[in-house]
């Protein structure tokens, strides 16, 4: 009996010990598969410069092929279009064979040397980056494939990063590396790794379209629907970390983007007509409003409930009551309407009695308040409250220093100084700032004006047109070329490009190249050139056609291109020249307009 219960007990550890077994081999699985699954969630976006690029895309005949950086054909211009996902990779997507019953084309994929690669699939192509501004509007490190009507994604060396096993897969709004997919008629979302960011189980996904300046579009959440059982779709919200704040609740939802803040997010939802605001998850007015707007100035919410307005803070707090027949914020005051009677408010809600002005808007220097009078004329306080420039303009927007851009009854526009000194006469169509300089441009009858920091002017060129770069501005028109640094300061085009070895020179109104003693290379003979860009080539313009030379001063092409004048000076890639459209990637041409 003893010898029994002992070999029973054995029995039972033995089975215990393997119960046990499995129960860590099933543990270690789960958690290799997490560890998988989160380092799966991590993805890298491929940042590509004007440096970094090798390949572009030509057009000849109406048909596209690709070019490297010194002009040479790598794949002849013989398909409908040809997609390079990544421009720094030998990855030519190329579509032909258009089939109109199906909308679709046939494709193929080649590398540098026209060898055809990705032979396995019914189709390859590439993904397209949607609502988000790029010279490279596709994914660019993945491509989609087809296999037995179903659709996955592959890396450029044909590595299977998913199986075949989607109906659908497109970028994700805003989201650059998140691909929404549709999975047995359910969409989720995941992304280039092949890392699940979002279940299968909705029948709608898009981005809010948050941009923050800091973090562009990473804090861009999630609008996620489903139809419920009479077919009408509902909607929910999850923030960018995919943490549900709203449930699907909703017969529309959409984030307040133009409350810069990104530790809150902001979401109006609206259910049977009636709107309500939430603060992430919490909900912030549920008092069903017809409409809630905020007011980027003041940081204050418009209210509208009945057809009246009120106002309250972003926390909920009430500023004014929804008793009134107007409402409008244009600065640091607030203008209420009631019966017929106008009233004005700081703010914080406080009345204000006997009040010199309408307005009073804060500027960006401490120093200086830009004033409105209730003619709606505009003047300049200090920030004791005195006022410096009079109320006489019909518009001031504070420049930099102690400048201010004016404008008069007329629709002209100058600048005058703190001391109500016109530094700038009173007398453009424009005035403004170039970003990220200390360069103002001012034009009045197509002559185009620079001014530096110290309201000098440095530039003025008739019919003159722009290009801004990083580190200088370019100014050029039919005859003539400037540079000028961001700092302000004229600059040659020694100084711009100290690696050529040509320079655009003009004498006699006419124009060829020097080299940097100055001794002439190509005689004085076109109408106008262009300086070599980084890739060599420059424009040579006679008798209204451009041509090409190459760094050596060869011709390339002689002058045969009449090129329109919207796209600016000419750029050049061997014979072929750059056409900048708003709709797809950028291309090259040789195509002769007639």
């Amino acid at each position: 009996m003893k010898y029994q219960e002992r070999k029973d007990n054995r029995k039972i550890k033995k089975i215990f010990f393997i119960i046990m077994l499995i129960i860590v081999i099933i543990a270690i699985i789960i958690g290799i598969n997490f560890i998988i699954n989160k380092n799966k969630e991590k993805y890298t976006i491929d940042e590509i410069s004007s440096d970094d690029i090798k390949y572009y895309r030509i057009t000849s005949n109406g048909l596209s092929g690709v070019i490297d950086r010194n002009g040479n054909v790598i794949v002849k211009p013989e398909y409908n279009t040809v997609k390079i996902p990544n421009p720094k990779e030998p990855i030519f997507v190329c579509l032909f064979d258009y089939n109109p019953s199906t909308g679709e084309y046939k494709t193929k994929v080649l590398n540098d040397k026209n060898e055809e690669l990705l032979t396995d699939y019914e189709s390859v192509n590439t993904i397209e980056i949607k609502e988000i501004i790029s010279s490279i509007p596709y994914e660019k490190t993945v491509l989609q494939y087809k296999k037995d009507g179903k659709y996955g994604i592959i890396d450029f060396n044909g590595k299977e990063i998913t199986k075949p096993i989607y109906e659908e897969i497109r970028n994700m709004p805003y989201r650059e590396g998140e691909l929404i997919v549709k999975k047995d008629g359910k969409y989720g979302v995941i992304n280039i790794n092949g890392g699940k960011l979002l279940d299968f189980k909705y029948d709608y996904i898009t981005g809010d379209n948050y941009y923050s300046k800091e973090k562009e579009y990473s804090l861009d959440g999630y609008i996620v629907g489903i139809n419920n059982s009479e077919g009408k779709m509902q909607y929910g919200y999850l923030d960018s970390k995919r943490n549900e704040l709203l449930d699907i609740n909703f017969d529309r939802i959409y984030r307040m983007n133009n409350v810069e803040d990104d530790e809150n997010i902001y979401i109006i939802a609206e259910k049977e007509s009636k709107i309500q605001l939430y603060k992430n998850n919490k909900l912030l007015l549920d008092n069903d409003y017809q409409a809630i707007k905020y007011n980027e100035d003041s940081k204050l919410l418009i209210l509208q409930k009945d057809n009246k307005y009120g106002v309250t803070d972003l926390n909920g707090k009430q500023i004014l009551n929804t008793e009134y027949d107007q409402i409008q914020i244009p600065g640091n005051y607030i203008i209420a309407s009631k019966s017929g009677n106008m009233e004005t408010y700081n703010i914080s809600g406080e009345k204000q009695e006997n009040s010199l002005y309408s307005n009073i808007i804060n500027t960006s220097n401490e120093n200086y308040k830009i004033t409105v009078d209730y003619n709606n004329k505009y003047g300049v306080m200090t920030k004791d409250e005195q006022p410096i420039i009079p109320n006489q303009y019909n518009f001031i927007q504070y420049l930099y220093d102690n400048y201010f851009i004016v404008g008069s009854e007329n629709g002209q526009a100058g600048i005058i100084n703190d001391k109500a000194e016109i530094v700038v006469p009173i007398e453009y169509e424009i005035i403004q700032k170039l970003e990220n300089s200390d360069i103002v441009q001012a034009v009045h009858n197509d002559v185009l004006e620079l001014y530096n920091k110290q309201m000098e002017k440095i530039v003025e060129m008739q019919d003159g047109k722009l290009d801004i770069q990083d580190d200088y501005v370019k100014i050029y028109s039919d005859t003539e070329t400037q540079f000028v640094g961001i700092d302000g300061t004229l600059k040659t085009d020694f100084e711009i490009f100290p690696d050529n070895n040509l320079f655009a020179s003009k004498k006699d109104g006419k124009w060829g190249f020097v080299d940097k003693n100055n001794n002439v290379k190509i005689d004085y003979v076109y109408d106008k050139v262009t300086e070599l860009n980084e890739l060599g080539f420059a424009g040579i313009k006679l008798n209204g056609k451009w041509g090409v030379i190459d760094k050596n001063g060869n011709i390339v092409l002689e002058p045969v291109y009449e090129i329109p004048e919207q796209n600016g000076e000419p750029y050049f890639i061997g014979k072929y020249y750059k056409v900048i459209s708003g709709y797809e990637e950028e291309y090259f041409t040789d195509e002769i307009e007639e």
